[in-house]
């Protein structure tokens, strides 16, 4: 059985044509079956984010260019594509490399952004529907539980994941430096964007409790607001507003300053000189750089986020760098664990043909050892087991090494001379 692995995503392919071969989860579930016959095709999965539509399958060896075939041809077929049309854009993995690339696509060495959460969850959906199809079978359901323990040793192990390397999740990280942790916290929205929704999705995630919308737009600051269970503030507001945020995000369309050092102070004074972080994410900007000489306050422009994000992608790679010695050793160890399952039912079968020759040998002497207790016949059922075990062993040590080292002449021998089929 061999593993292969064929698609396409954001390197091999613009938008356009990733966004054509997209698959819903049901149209997963009703494919699958179509795309496993059951002997080429032997199982099969289907992983389709934003940035990738990959199947991960299980083909015959001795098939596996036609296997690879219907693949590509499946994938045409499945998203109504004129056939070939995907042809420029598609890569295949087989075997060491396909298992490489599965792992290093779920520990997000793959992705866009490296390091980044979301590809693991899409990996371990994509193979819930694959089991929900009837299409997982031992070979997937060993390397997707394999590969989920890789994506877990690369999180552990490094510091992949560790810093912000996304304007709105800097937010947080932000946050967290100045408050510790921000459950509890309070955010401001100034202005309705689409980068300030994206940063207060990840302050609440990461606890922030309350969320206040800012906006010239009444309908947009209510949208929000309703999204967020927070409050749509009348822009006239906003200056008696502030006292009550503990991160303010800022992001509109203004020309000028919208908030002042004046305003700040002014709220800052009502809270008690407690801590506010504020966040301009504004072009130009719309908050005075004055506002940071406030004692207390802390101020964040575009470019303080954007050369702390570079520093962060920086030292994304060199952990990349230690993650992707962890992917290589565990492709190794997956492959010993992957050749000892593909030598199993042999190992199997010799191990039952030599004790079925045991027992039958004991039953043509049997006569010869006149009456017997049960307890008689347990033990010598038990010695003959063990004597046979024993014998075996080391024959059975030499399949396996001979079946590591791929060293298939020795192995098909000791098959030759036990008479047992491949």
């Amino acid at each position: 059985m061999s593993i292969v692995l064929v698609g396409i995503n954001h390197k091999t392919a613009p938008v356009e044509v990733r966004e054509l071969l997209a698959f819903s989860d049901r149209a997963c579930t009703e494919g699958l079956p179509r795309l496993v016959d059951g002997e080429v095709v032997r199982e099969g999965l289907i992983v389709s984010t934003c940035n990738r539509v990959e199947i991960l399958s299980a083909i015959t060896t001795d098939q596996l260019e036609s296997g690879t075939q219907r693949i590509a041809e499946f994938l045409d077929a499945a998203r109504n594509l004129p056939p070939g049309f995907l042809s420029d854009h598609l890569y295949s993995h087989t075997d060491e490399n396909a298992i490489r690339h599965i792992f290093r696509v779920a520990s997000s060495l793959d992705s866009m952004v490296v390091g980044e959460p979301q590809v693991l969850g899409q990996v371990r959906h994509a193979y819930s529907l694959a089991v929900e199809a009837g299409t997982a079978g031992r070979v997937l359901n060993r390397l997707v539980h394999h590969t989920f323990h890789v994506a877990k040793r690369v999180r552990s192990e490094t510091g992949i994941a560790s810093s912000a390397v996304s304007i709105s999740y800097m937010a947080v990280e932000l946050g967290k430096k100045i408050f510790d942790s921000l459950r509890g916290r309070v955010v401001m929205l100034i202005g309705a964007g689409e980068m300030a929704e994206l940063s207060a999705r990840h302050l609440v995630n990461a606890g922030a409790t309350r969320v206040l919308i800012v906006n010239r737009t009444k309908e947009s600051a209510e949208r929000l607001a309703e999204e967020f269970k927070g409050l749509a503030v009348p822009f006239e507001q906003l200056p008696q507003s502030l006292s009550e945020a503990d991160v303010v995000i800022c992001s509109t369309g203004a020309p000028d300053y919208v908030v002042t050092a004046d305003m700040v102070r002014s709220a800052t004074e009502q809270k008690r000189n407690r801590p506010t972080c504020i966040i301009d994410i504004s072009v130009p900007r719309n908050v005075d750089p004055a506002v940071g000489k406030v004692p207390n306050v802390f101020v964040f422009d575009i470019d303080d986020l954007e050369s702390v994000i570079t520093s962060n992608i920086r030292e994304r790679e060199r952990e990349a760098e230690r993650a992707e010695l962890i992917v290589q050793s565990e492709v190794m160890q997956f492959q010993q664990s992957l050749r000892a399952m593909d030598i199993g039912p042999t190992i199997g079968a010799l191990r039952q043909k030599l004790q079925q020759v045991a027992r039958a040998e004991m039953e043509r002497q049997r006569k010869r050892l006149g009456s017997l207790t049960p307890d008689q016949e347990a033990a010598i059922e038990a010695l003959l087991m063990s004597t046979v075990n024993k014998i075996s062993h080391p024959v059975l040590n030499q399949m396996r090494r001979s079946y590591e080292l791929s060293d298939s002449e020795t192995v098909q021998a000791l098959r030759d001379i036990f008479g047992l089929e491949e």
